[in-house]
């Protein structure tokens, strides 16, 4: 009797061991996000990172690491040890676009991390402060027309989708609306809601309730199509001339090079899990987030074919992150 109760002590013990050390070694996982509290992208990191704590079976901490237009959050990351411990939630910004526009980053995205999985695309929203007298984008461009230096729009930051979506909209509308970059959503909203930047580009979360309550006017999407959490607010891509016209932000999962492939592959499913379940789902999609959760390799062509539109748009447009 005794005997068996060692067993089954020993058999316990090695359990509990086993769920302890699951991923993979039993220490606390940093999830950093490279933007300030209060943007989309800390918005969709705690949503993830809540539940990836119990599908990992260890302790998930959200650290915001910010500036540089994402950069030092990434590079954060990418210097940090390989074992599954340190991720990065990344925007295009630091991980694709603002090395196309010439940024300069003290870390290599394709060399010095990997790809797990995307999370979700957002649209983009073109947001006026109510003192703008512009009730759509059409209104909006011919305000910037008449008054070419009066309006100037504020985005998270140099090099982000947001920067583009503004620079392809200047080109085809044939204005000249003003860049403006912050460090993140969270101080670009603040100061569009305060009147000091009468135009925003930033992603959808952060502006949804602003928009209900009257505080911004939202006068366009960026997506392809309207937006199931915004559906009477039309896509830019509507209006004569711009068809075409789509940017979207979006949140993807990275690890440091060199991480092994099992532990790549394991982060990957636990995410997505969490992304396909519906509570997750609605939680994403009430604030215009559209859920996604792929394999490594499926997010790996997803970032081919993103390289590729955004080295276009930004030779023909000739974006740099200097303006």
């Amino acid at each position: 009797m005794l005997m068996k109760k060692l067993v089954v002590a020993t058999l316990l013990a090695t359990s509990t061991l086993a769920m302890a050390q699951e991923w993979p070694d039993g220490k606390r996982v940093r999830v950093i996000v490279p933007y300030p509290a209060g943007g989309g992208a800390d918005f969709v990191s705690r949503i993830v990172s809540n539940r990836l704590g119990e599908t990992l079976k260890t302790t998930v901490i959200v650290e915001n690491r910010t500036g540089a237009s994402g950069t030092i959050g990434a590079d954060a990351v990418a210097k940090s040890a390989p074992d599954g411990n340190t991720i990065l939630i990344a925007s295009p910004a630091e991980v694709l676009v603002g090395p196309i526009s010439g940024q300069k980053t003290a870390y290599s995205a394709e060399q010095d991390l990997v790809p797990v999985t995307l999370i979700d695309e957002t649209p983009l929203v073109i947001a006026a402060h109510p003192s703008v007298p512009a009730s759509n984008l059409t209104e909006l461009i011919a305000l910037a027309k008449d008054a070419p230096s009066k309006y100037a729009y504020g985005t998270p930051g140099n090099g982000s989708s947001m920067h583009y979506a503004g620079k392809s909209l200047n080109a085809i509308g044939k204005i000249s609306l003003q860049h403006v970059p912050y460090r993140g959503a969270a101080p670009a909203i603040a100061d569009l809601l305060g009147g000091q930047v009468p135009i925003g580009m930033v992603g959808m979360p952060p502006v949804l309730a602003f928009a209900k309550s009257g505080k911004l006017h939202v006068l366009a999407v960026t997506s392809a199509k309207r937006s199931a959490a915004m559906p009477d607010v039309p896509a830019v891509s509507e209006l004569p001339g711009f068809a075409g016209y789509r940017f979207t932000n979006w949140m993807g999962v990275y690890l440091p090079a060199k991480t092994p492939q099992a532990v790549v592959d394991k982060l990957a499913a636990n995410i997505a899990q969490i992304v396909r379940e519906t509570a997750t789902r609605e939680k994403l999609r009430e604030q215009g987030v559209e859920p996604v959760g792929n394999s490594p390799a499926e997010f790996v062509s997803f970032l081919k074919s993103e390289r590729t539109t955004y080295a276009k748009v930004a030779a023909d447009r000739d974006i740099r992150v200097s303006q």
